[in-house]
């Protein structure tokens, strides 16, 4: 299993992301986590109110969240690791090492080791699909809330719809994955070049974006696949989670919206919250209204 690193200088165009990084070794082939963890003025100090651990999805890294750390950080601490295969964290080469498991023990293995509590769960795409199980099913002594955006229950009972069927197959049949031209496709407004070029520079080539390739058919689509059954169970804990959860959806993602509902009528503390979508964004809500974002989450956090 090959396991390469994107050079350092690919991310020396990267704009307001200049935060310090860190990683950590999450398997047992040493393969590297890498994050972000800033908290006021004095990277990862941990002795801040809150806890904000946010988790990115396809194709993406924590450079999703830019625009939102400012705000975020005002109110406590903000650790934005990037998954194994994407961002600064180390890559396997081939996308059949890649399979659910491996991306959910990464997950525990680095909230493990920065020892993480008294968490808020910023999670959409991918990291809703392995971070809401794992905060509510596996370790939700270290979760204080949730803040599902335009997030997924994919336990393999609920259809996923045409356009995602449409794109995974997009995805298993290209030659060449191009990481901002997806993005771009699934935003509202058109990214700019700058945001172009950060989507862009972990893939300098094609074996990099192995992860990549290897996540849309990942995605439990019926009851028998891997990680079905991680969502089964959090579908039934969902049920009786009492901690507040607040689903956070934009208003033009058809990839997701079917399940800003569901999530609501499922989970008893979500109704509570109000009844918002964030407008005028697609499927990457962080990016084309991740200031937004960040203020419901703060409200979010003062309220509960």
């Amino acid at each position: 299993m090959a396991l390469i690193s994107t050079p350092e200088e690919r991310f020396d165009a990267v704009t307001d992301y200049d935060y310090p990084t860190d990683s950590v070794t999450v398997t047992d082939d040493g393969a590297e986590m890498a994050y972000v963890d800033v908290a006021g003025d004095q990277r990862g100090s941990g002795h801040a109110d809150e806890t904000f651990l946010c988790l990115h999805g396809e194709p993406t890294w924590g450079f999703l969240y830019r625009t939102m750390i400012p705000r975020l950080r005002d109110r406590g601490r903000v650790v934005v690791p990037d998954f194994i295969g994407f961002g600064r964290s180390d890559k396997y080469t081939d996308p059949d090492t890649y399979d659910f498991e491996l991306h959910y023990r990464t997950l525990r293995a680095f909230v493990e080791a920065l020892d993480l509590d008294s968490v808020t769960l910023v999670c959409q795409d991918w990291g809703s699909i392995l971070g809401l199980p794992f905060a509510v099913s596996d370790q939700p002594e270290r979760f204080d809330r949730i803040v599902a955006m335009n997030a997924l229950l994919t336990d393999g009972e609920t259809a996923l719809p045409d356009i995602w069927h449409d794109f995974k197959n997009m995805v298993v049949a290209a030659e060449e994955l191009d990481a901002a031209r997806v993005i771009d496709g699934a935003c509202v407004s058109d990214l700019s070049e700058e945001a172009k070029a950060g989507y862009d520079a972990p893939f300098p080539d094609e074996e990099s974006k192995a992860g990549a390739y290897a996540w849309p058919p990942m995605v439990p689509q019926n009851p028998d696949m891997p990680g079905a059954d991680r969502h089964a169970q959090l579908r039934d804990d969902l049920e009786t989670w009492e901690k507040p959860f607040f689903a956070l959806f934009s208003d033009s993602d058809p990839i997701t919206n079917q399940y800003r509902d569901r999530f609501r009528d499922l989970v008893p503390t979500a109704s509570e919250e109000p009844d918002v979508w964030v407008e005028g964004a697609g499927h990457f809500l962080q990016e084309e209204a991740g200031e937004a974002c960040a203020d419901h989450i703060v409200e979010f956090v003062d309220r509960r």
